[in-house]
C-alpha cells in the first residue's frame, strides 16, 4: 500500500493535485461490488490531503473553459442539510446528518464547557448495521482538534469519488467547520482528509485529464 501525501493551499488546488496524482499513480481495477459495478476505477491506495486555507473562496474548483464544473455552490448549499440534520428524504437509506446532528451539538458543548484540550471530540458516521446497506456511508467520521486558536478537522472516507464527491463533500464539510468554529469562538483551521478509496470512475478519466491539464 502506497501512501500519497498531498498539501494544498485551498480546496480547488487540493482537487487538481488529487486529479493529477490519481491519474498518474492510481491503481486501475474492475469494480466487483459497489457503485458502477463492472466498470473500472483508478484509485490511490491511501491518501492524506492537508488543506491549510480551506475557507478560501470560491469553495468550488476553477475548471478550464469547456470542462463542466463538478459542483456548484447552489448544490453545496442544498447538500449542507444532508450533512447537518437528521431529515431524510423519501428513498434515502441514510443521511450523514442523522448520525452527525446530535454529535455536532455535543462537540460544541464539550469545547465550551470543558475546554479545548481533549481528544474526545470525534463525530462518527454509521453503525453496526451500515455494512448491510446497499451503499454504506462513504464518510465514516470527522475528528476535531482545537489547537493554536483554531478548529481543525480530520475526516475519513472509506470510499471517495474524486471527480464529483470530493469537491462537494469538502466544501460542505468546510462550511460545517466554519459554523462550529464560530460557536466555540475560535478561528477556522486546517482541513485534513484521508481515504483508502479516493478514485476516479472511468467515465471521468478524460474529463479529469483535461481539467488537470494533462491533455
Amino acid at each position: 500500500m502506497e501512501i500519497s501525501l498531498i498539501e494544498a493551499r485551498d480546496l480547488s488546488e487540493a482537487w487538481f493535485l488529487c486529479l493529477r496524482r490519481t491519474l498518474a499513480d492510481g491503481y486501475k481495477y474492475r469494480i466487483e461490488r459497489g457503485s458502477y459495478a463492472g466498470q473500472h476505477r483508478k484509485e490511490l491506495d491511501m491518501v492524506v490531503v492537508k488543506i491549510t486555507n480551506p475557507g478560501t473562496r470560491p469553495l468550488t474548483p476553477d475548471v478550464p473553459a469547456g470542462v463542466p464544473s463538478p459542483t456548484t455552490m447552489e448544490y453545496i448549499e442544498s447538500y449542507l442539510p444532508y450533512l447537518m440534520t437528521a431529515h431524510r428524504a423519501e428513498g434515502e437509506q441514510y443521511t450523514y446528518g442523522q448520525y452527525l446532528e446530535k454529535q455536532i451539538a455535543e462537540v460544541i458543548k464539550m469545547y465550551n464547557t470543558d475546554g479545548y484540550n481533549t481528544n474526545q471530540a470525534y463525530m462518527s458516521v454509521g453503525n453496526e448495521g451500515s455494512i448491510y446497506l446497499e451503499d454504506p456511508p462513504c464518510l465514516r467520521g470527522i475528528d476535531t482538534r482545537v489547537r493554536y486558536g483554531k478548529l481543525h478537522y480530520i475526516a475519513y472516507f472509506r470510499s471517495w469519488d474524486l471527480w464529483a464527491g470530493f469537491p462537494s463533500n469538502l466544501a460542505a464539510i468546510q462550511l460545517l467547520k466554519e459554523y462550529m468554529a464560530s460557536e466555540i469562538s475560535v478561528e477556522d483551521g486546517d482541513l485534513i482528509a484521508m481515504s483508502k478509496g479516493l478514485h476516479l470512475y472511468e467515465y471521468s478519466w478524460e474529463l479529469a485529464e483535461t481539467a488537470a491539464g494533462i491533455t
